[in-house]
């Protein structure tokens, strides 16, 4: 079965749709488009309408790469508005024997056991650890016997007005929203491997004007925030301190890399309100601004870091990925703001998802990207979603084994009944068959017509 996956990343300064199809042979992107963001503001909807057109013209020229209508749509929600709570289920199992529905019961019995602040919904109810019995720390408890479940949960929940925002907007540009996901919690599912999330490790997601952080240890994040800074904080220094437009601030941050190469070069500028006058501005002068507004960011990120009580539990290290890791040097600048922990600038996996390499390449996808891995399956072993259905590992699998199943019973169904068809066609061709043969060795006695009864009878008057 081919599953047609659309990601949609809302964010602050540019909007990012990818189509992935998931078919037997894996996960493959097929088309991708970007454009500029109206309409949202450090992570918020400000105006739908504009918000909306964003997505409308990324989807629109995704397709048109594709060439496919896409069957599910999964969208981010940021981690500006969003907050966490932990919370704790318990159940009997009557059968002693766990399976899905009792996994689904546990997990459902934290949520609602979960002490939420008035005005939030739930995103996700992500399950950390299960006890069964009195055996702690169980990763998978499916198939396991006992009278006693236990789940200890992470709540991502957000803003009830921010998501409904969200839903008009993705709804206003015709489509309509299966699956909400946090940003952080997709990027991380795209950027970590196996060993970085059994050691733990937090994800940095730097974007154009938030920078969202989870903290993944074991099966699940337990920990996110967002610090509301981004790279469009740079342009804004950029703007102010060479007195310029902020387009030509933003043009000059994105070609810093290229520039670092010719250190006593003098860039010629336009000013800002007359653009006819040209000013000379040193690169000195745009490196320090740049290395200021950097440095700030990561030193309030490991700040974050350090009075996080997994702070300790984080031997994988620090993830960054986002656009603001494009920047020349943050490289060398990171490891020494967080304590000299390990720090590895992060692109998506290649070896869950396949197509073009550009787009793995750009860390400002690596959300996108995780969207459509989430839709098609890669996400914490066991989860209550934004529509608080449960997924879980496998599920796509299940799901078209279950189809496959059900053809293959339909066609013997129809083999039978044909069968039985047959045979009953035969045994009554047989019988007319037989009955020919008894007719036609016993012939039966021709009835006299009307003219040889006449004759007769006029014979005997005679």
């Amino acid at each position: 079965m081919i599953l047609n996956i659309l990601g949609i990343d809302l964010g602050s300064t540019q909007t990012c749709a990818i189509i992935a199809q998931k078919d037997e042979d894996g996960l493959k992107i097929i088309g991708f488009s970007k454009s500029k963001t109206n309409g949202v503001k450090k992570g918020a909807i400000t105006n739908i309408e504009l918000a909306s057109k964003s997505i409308e013209e990324a989807v629109r020229s995704a397709e048109m790469m594709s060439g496919v209508h896409y069957d599910k749509v999964v969208v981010s929600i940021s981690g500006a508005y969003t907050k966490s709570v932990d919370s704790i289920g318990v159940v009997n199992i009557p059968n002693h024997e766990i399976g899905i529905k009792e996994i689904h019961r546990a997990v459902s019995t934290a949520k609602h056991t979960a002490n939420l602040p008035s005005g939030y919904e739930i995103i996700h109810v992500l399950p950390y650890n299960f006890k069964v019995n009195d055996l702690e720390h169980v990763d998978d408890p499916l198939g396991m016997s006992g009278n006693r479940l236990e789940v200890s949960t992470h709540i991502v929940i957000s803003q009830e007005s921010h998501i409904k925002n969200l839903k008009k907007a993705v709804e206003l540009a015709d489509l309509r929203v299966d699956n909400i996901v946090l940003s952080g919690y997709a990027s991380a599912i795209a950027c970590l491997d196996d060993s970085e999330k059994e050691l733990g490790a937090v994800l940095i997601d730097m974007g154009g004007a938030i920078c969202d952080m989870v903290v993944h240890t074991g099966n699940s994040i337990r920990y996110n925030d967002c610090l509301q800074i981004g790279s469009i904080n740079i342009t804004q220094d950029l703007s102010m301190a060479l007195h310029t437009p902020l387009k030509e601030a933003e043009k000059i941050k994105l070609n810093y890399a290229a520039l670092s190469q010719q250190p006593n070069t003098l860039i010629q500028i336009p000013s800002m309100g007359d653009e006819r006058k040209v000013n000379e501005v040193s690169l000195d002068i745009i490196s320090n601004v740049i290395y200021a507004r950097a440095e700030e960011t990561l030193m309030i990120l490991a700040k974050i870091l350090s009075d996080n009580r997994y702070a300790n539990a984080i031997g994988g290290g620090v993830v960054l990925t986002g656009g603001m890791t494009k920047l020349a040097g943050i490289d060398e600048l990171a490891p020494a703001t967080f304590d000299n922990r390990s720090v590895r600038l992060a692109t998506a996996r290649k070896d869950l998802i396949t197509g073009f390499s550009e787009i793995f390449n750009d860390p400002e996808n690596t959300c996108a990207i995780g969207l459509c891995l989430y839709g098609a399956g890669y996400f914490t072993p066991y989860e209550l979603d934004s529509n608080e259905k449960l997924r879980y590992k496998g599920e796509i699998e299940n799901f078209n084994r279950q189809i496959k199943q059900d053809i293959v019973l339909q066609k013997d169904a129809e083999s039978e009944i044909k069968s039985d068809f047959f045979d009953e066609n035969l045994q009554e061709n047989d019988t007319i068959a037989i009955q020919e043969q008894l007719d036609f060795k016993e012939p039966k006695e021709k009835k006299p017509s009307v003219f040889s009864n006449i004759w007769h009878k006029i014979m005997n008057q005679f």
